[in-house]
């Protein structure tokens, strides 16, 4: 089996696991999660909540302090995900994780990350489907590449949902 590109952030009694598609190429280089320059997800954290303080992306490990954990449905593939093939994403070992950390909610950092994982396409917000008692939610990408995209509002959504504020 192949190492994951970046480890997994994932402890018992989380509020949410944040999950995307994969790394990209600079989160490969970095060894740190949304680390791409123009991706939003680090200040979108600290500007709905989330977080007391901006994170830098090689504090990843730093997100289980606040109730946050940090997955891929692929752990073994990067890059952009235009560039991604189905058979880079695991579903099965996404789905196992959170059976066994069991957090309140699953929160896909896009749309692709959702549809691999659920194996079909949804929209934004919350989701009637769950993973057992983890509760789905979908939140526009907030890599600089699907600027034209981006809306805060569903992350502020999910931030209320998890009362952090």
């Amino acid at each position: 089996m192949a190492a994951h590109v970046i480890p997994d952030v994932l402890e018992f009694e989380l509020d949410v696991v944040f999950c995307g598609t994969a790394p990209s190429a600079t989160s490969k280089e970095r060894g740190a999660y949304y680390a791409r320059p123009g991706n939003r997800f680090w200040p979108t954290l600290f500007a709905v909540g989330l977080t007391p303080r901006l994170l830098r992306p090689e504090e990843f490990r730093a997100v289980s302090e606040y109730g946050i954990g940090l997955t891929d449905v692929s752990k073994t593939g990067w890059g952009q995900d235009a560039d991604l093939s189905s058979s880079d994403f695991d579903p099965d070992a996404l789905r196992s994780k959170i059976v066994e950390f069991a957090p309140r909610w699953l929160a896909f950092t896009s749309k692709r990350a959702a549809a691999e994982a659920l194996g079909r396409p949804t929209g934004y917000g919350a989701l009637t489907d769950r993973i057992e008692e983890t509760r789905l939610f979908v939140l526009p990408s907030t890599s600089g590449l699907a600027t034209r995209f981006w809306d805060i509002g569903p992350w502020q959504d999910l931030a209320d949902r998890l009362d952090k504020r």
